[in-house]
């Protein structure tokens, strides 16, 4: 039985955590939450403490939600051949263990969100709720991909409110940007679930590709990545952005467009390289371009 894309060899503890939250994924997903920082410091002073709060709490509501879908999904993970390594089938990880991790980056999460501000803090209990809302989805609606991007749109727009303790002006600006990153990883969860396709039916699990099909799924993908590259570009608007912002929604384009060439149906051969190289690649780069323009407007 082979080895899950994007884990890491070995049996150390640092190790079996790393792959028990997947945190590679918490890495590509980390500049997004860095962007909603970059476009309030447009308009209000940014303290290194508050980047590194930012940072601590992106990381730790990942690994919560993470977790948690791990310690719901152990009975399912283990009845499939692609998951049945995962640290709690594979008894890597107990999980009572899981779900005290769990706990304790859920309440790493608060503690950040309180060391932040107040408006991060009253509304940090509703963002945990949503993330781990989303591992029981699967069992109720194919919208779940889209549940999950909301999950990681958040990201955004808590960078955004832990910077200026308030929601933009126009009220819009911080809707776009969530619902870019929603489409963006709603779009790939999608491309994701195409290899559960028979798993999925077999077991009455809702996705869309389990829904409508290889082909249906890589459609839909396509529509909501074209949404996300629309979205950010509505947040140019929004923001004032200038020509190197413009670049970096084309480049995103651009590397959505390629990544979605590497996928087509009966052909999921370069999924790993779509799913996790390229969604890395994305988020990085933007975060380049929005940071590159926001330092040489100073």
């Amino acid at each position: 039985m082979t080895r899950e894309g994007q884990t890491f060899a070995g049996s150390s503890a640092l190790v079996r955590y790393a792959n028990f939250v997947k945190l590679p994924h918490t890495l590509f997903a980390l500049p997004f939450a860095l962007v909603g920082v970059v476009i309030a410091s447009a308009d209000h002073t940014v303290r290194w403490p508050q980047v590194a709060w930012v940072a601590v709490a992106f990381t730790a509501a990942r690994f919560a939600a993470m977790a948690f879908n791990r310690v719901v999904d152990r009975e399912l993970d283990a009845l499939n051949p692609r998951t049945a390594r995962r640290e709690i089938p594979s008894g890597a990880i107990g999980a009572a263990e899981g779900a005290a991790s769990v706990a304790i980056a859920s309440a790493l999460f608060l503690f950040a969100a309180y060391r932040l501000n107040p408006l991060c803090f009253m509304l940090s209990p509703l963002a945990l709720a949503w993330v781990l809302f989303y591992s029981y989805t699967k069992r109720f609606t194919p919208l779940a991909h889209l549940v999950l991007g909301l999950g990681l749109g958040i990201a955004p727009v808590g960078g955004y409110l832990a910077i200026t303790g308030a929601w933009s002006r126009p009220w819009w600006v911080l809707v776009a940007l969530a619902v870019a990153v929603m489409s963006w990883v709603g779009g790939f969860d999608i491309l994701y679930a195409l290899q559960d396709i028979a798993f999925d039916r077999e077991h009455s699990l809702y996705s869309i590709p389990a829904r409508i099909g290889e082909a249906g799924g890589i459609t839909v993908a396509r529509a909501l990545h074209a949404t996300s590259v629309a979205a950010l570009a509505l947040v140019g608007v929004g923001i004032g952005a200038g020509w190197l912002y413009a670049a970096g929604v084309a480049v995103v384009a651009l590397l959505l467009a390629y990544e979605h060439s590497l996928v087509r149906a009966g052909d999921l051969t370069k999924l790993d390289a779509a799913f996790f190289t390229m969604n890395g690649v994305i988020s990085l780069t933007f975060f380049g371009f929005v940071l590159a323009e926001r330092v040489l407007a100073r």
